[in-house]
């Protein structure tokens, strides 16, 4: 006898992520997307939609999902979070010690996961580096929380702060450059988002392995790609 499919409430469900987010779960064999929570849908609120759900997928805005993530724990249920632009720390204080787990990611493409991976070893052997980060004109937060994470993965690798530029442009999606110069040579690291179907295999993992987390809260993508490290 097959398990159950894994009941996925969506948070966010009207904007661009979240309508990603829905047509991939609705696509994946072992999963029910069983709540869209949008204002703009009409859809009831977070604790009421979160009544048979196992994972909370969140794709809203940074002054909405710390009190989402609440409900969700209160609940019983796993949280998945895509959201960025609040304080990861804040995590903390609300997951810690809690039944379900809560797991975050700056951005859920493996090319992206992968580019911060590289520029983290680069940093390592060039003598300086500097990000610049491309954004559709809609995201909210800037520096975005990619290039955050690239320059705080570069800076445990080699120490020094890296400056991070904001771009801001219709027709972008998400693109991100990291640079890197050394004495007569320079090294660029690049990673181009063309749709936001890039980003649905890194949800769909991170709902599948969000309840057997080693520890919550977990943050970064890497850590379910690369689990010893």
């Amino acid at each position: 006898m097959s398990e159950r499919p894994t009941a996925v409430a969506l948070a966010g469900a009207a904007g661009r992520m979240g309508q990603a987010t829905a047509a991939a779960v609705k696509g994946a064999p072992d999963m029910e997307l069983v709540a869209q929570i949008d204002p703009l849908l009409g859809a009831q609120g977070i604790a009421e939609s979160l009544a048979g759900a196992d994972v909370l997928v969140d794709f809203t805005a940074p002054d909405a999902v710390l009190a989402n993530v609440k409900a969700a724990l209160a609940a019983g249920v796993h949280v998945v979070i895509g959201t960025t632009g609040f304080d990861p720390q804040e995590l903390e204080r609300l997951a810690t010690d809690q039944p379900a787990n809560v797991f975050a990611a700056p951005n859920f493409a493996i090319g992206a996961v992968l580019m911060m991976r590289f520029a983290a070893e680069a940093a390592r052997h060039m003598a300086g580096a500097e990000i610049i980060e491309l954004h559709h004109e809609q995201k909210l937060d800037a520096p975005s929380g990619t290039a955050k994470r690239t320059a705080a993965l570069m800076r445990q690798a080699a120490g020094g702060e890296v400056p991070i530029h904001s771009v801001r442009l219709p027709g972008l999606v998400a693109d991100q450059e990291v640079l890197l110069g050394d004495l007569g040579q320079t090294l660029s690291i690049r990673h181009v988002t063309t749709s936001r179907e890039a980003f649905m295999p890194g949800v769909l993992l991170a709902i599948r392995s969000v309840a057997g987390l080693p520890s919550s809260p977990l943050i970064g993508l890497e850590h379910l790609l690369w689990p010893q490290g």
